[in-house]
């Protein structure tokens, strides 16, 4: 791995190239530079190599990495590519490369996105969870930096772009990945201060004590049997010029930071516990994005909202049958301990429609197992009580490249929350329409009248592999929600 990466005009540098699976069947077209078509004739002619996404090969002085069927092309397929070159790098100690950019894209704007997304390959490989290697720790070779080069000003620009994306997207990746007995809420209340003091943003800690004055008893009771206290993060952004679109526009991020979750009293059995650090995968997700948001100076006012608990075992911990009351007035009679997810974001949605007048609501949380049973590890589920925010969530996610499907939330889900000795329940135990049910029971702590989008990450937090970032936390859903806030600022 590299430690530090930077785009930057390089003098002596090993030339990069993309082929295409159109040129292993005849000699490369005039969109090549002279330089850089006997390279891709050499790779052609390499035994084995079929051009496909990511198959990396060097040809005469120049790395070649295959970038599968031309039509193809899109800034999913770049970041795949970015992160095999790098893993090339690393291996071979190459330490500068020039991107060569073909001439076949007339569309400058384009082209940069592809470089961007190539650069963020690169950045989102080279992560790794640092300051836990021990005196048995196999030996890292590190290599002190790589420098990446393309021959135009712009497209630099658009390549650093998106090495701020990765770094937003590799903060959410150390946060989740962090063990928690580290990770825990005043731990992330110390990482959010740092957060801030980089991206320019103003942080609020609610402690427990405040907590438990503002009436949420949803933190409260999650977080309560812990020896670390609960609190509520509170991130804001104020553009200094905000856009002409945005113009009146709030947008509210809202991320579930469970950071351990035991399941409480309905405690996990067997595996079931191990990776439940990733619990807190939603709240390092938001905010990834809203550094991310602050780093790309978009012209919107954002705000992010952590709600942050153990779920632990103790005498003072909240039991199945105990009544509690949230922060909204609504009271809700718990079934399960381990639906514990909910009852700290409808305190924190609660909290927004009441205290920031929010112009939309996007909350993120691996909040149901049923959602990877419906959806398997290959898109998030997406409720929402408004047509046109979720067509922009999904509109985001196209462009992110982070897949969404939604499902439906209706006043049929929201009844069958109902509880018989308070207002709601939080999990029914009839399990029916189970990832649903964790959407229509936030519903109710979010005004009528504000557009509110719900994302369940489970299957995406945390998949067994991953192209670009391998194994473990994959930061889903940083991206999509930088992107969801400049589609609203207009961009």
């Amino acid at each position: 791995m590299f430690k530090k990466i930077t785009v930057a005009a390089v003098k002596t540098a090993r030339p990069l190239i993309g082929a295409f699976r159109e040129d292993l069947d005849a000699k490369p077209a005039s969109d090549v530079p002279k330089t850089s078509r006997k390279a891709l004739e050499t790779a052609a002619a390499t035994p084995g190599f079929k051009a496909d996404v990511g198959e990396v090969v060097f040809a005469d002085d120049h790395l070649v990495v295959g970038m599968g069927d031309r039509s193809a092309l899109d800034p999913g397929t770049a970041r795949k590519a970015g992160a095999a070159v790098l893993k090339q790098l690393d291996r071979a100690g190459i330490d500068a490369v020039r991107c060569v950019a073909r001439g076949d894209c007339d569309d400058f704007e384009a082209l940069a996105a592809i470089g961007a997304a190539m650069a963020e390959g690169i950045a989102l490989a080279n992560w790794r969870l640092a300051g836990f290697d021990g005196t048995a720790a196999k030996t890292v070779t590190t290599h002190p930096r790589l420098r990446i080069d393309w021959d135009r000003k712009p497209l630099r620009n658009a390549m650093n772009a998106g090495l701020e994306l990765a770094d937003s997207i590799n903060v959410a990746r150390t946060v989740a990945a962090t063990p928690p007995n580290v990770c825990n809420p005043t731990w992330i209340a110390k990482e959010a201060r740092k957060v801030a003091r980089d991206a320019g943003l103003k942080c609020t800690i609610l402690d427990h004590k405040k907590v438990k004055e503002l009436g949420m008893g949803g933190i409260d009771n999650v977080g309560k049997a812990s020896d670390i206290p609960p609190c509520l993060v509170r991130l804001d952004y104020t553009p200094a010029k905000v856009s002409k679109a945005a113009k009146g526009e709030h947008l509210v991020l809202v991320g579930k930071t469970i950071t351990y979750d035991t399941g409480g009293y309905s405690l996990k059995l067997s595996g079931g516990m191990r990776g439940m650090k990733y619990d807190m995968c939603g709240g390092a997700a938001v905010l990834g994005a809203i550094r991310a948001i602050a780093k790309a100076k978009l012209g919107i006012k954002v705000t992010a909202l952590l709600p942050a608990a153990e779920n632990m075992v103790s005498d003072e911990a909240y039991r199945p049958d105990d009544i509690i009351t949230m922060y909204n007035g609504v009271t809700v009679e718990v079934t399960n301990t381990d639906a514990e997810g909910r009852l700290v974001l409808g305190d924190a949605l609660a909290y927004a429609c009441d205290k920031l007048k929010p112009t939309a609501i996007v909350d993120v949380a691996t909040l149901t197992g049923g959602v990877v049973v419906a959806l398997g590890h290959f898109s998030a589920g997406l409720f929402a009580n408004d047509d046109r925010i979720s067509g922009a969530v999904e509109c985001a996610s196209q462009g992110a490249n982070e897949k969404v499907w939604r499902l439906p939330l209706w006043e049929e889900h929201r009844e069958f929350m109902r509880s018989p000795f308070a207002d709601i329940l939080n999990s029914n135990p009839k399990r029916s329409a189970h990832p649903i049910q964790g959407a229509a029971f936030l519903s109710y702590f979010v005004d009528e009248d504000v557009p509110w989008a719900h994302l369940d990450i489970a299957g995406m937090a945390s998949p067994d592999a991953d192209p670009v970032t391998g194994a473990g936390p994959s930061g889903f859903g940083v991206r999509l929600l930088q992107r969801f806030a400049s589609g609203m600022a207009g961009g």
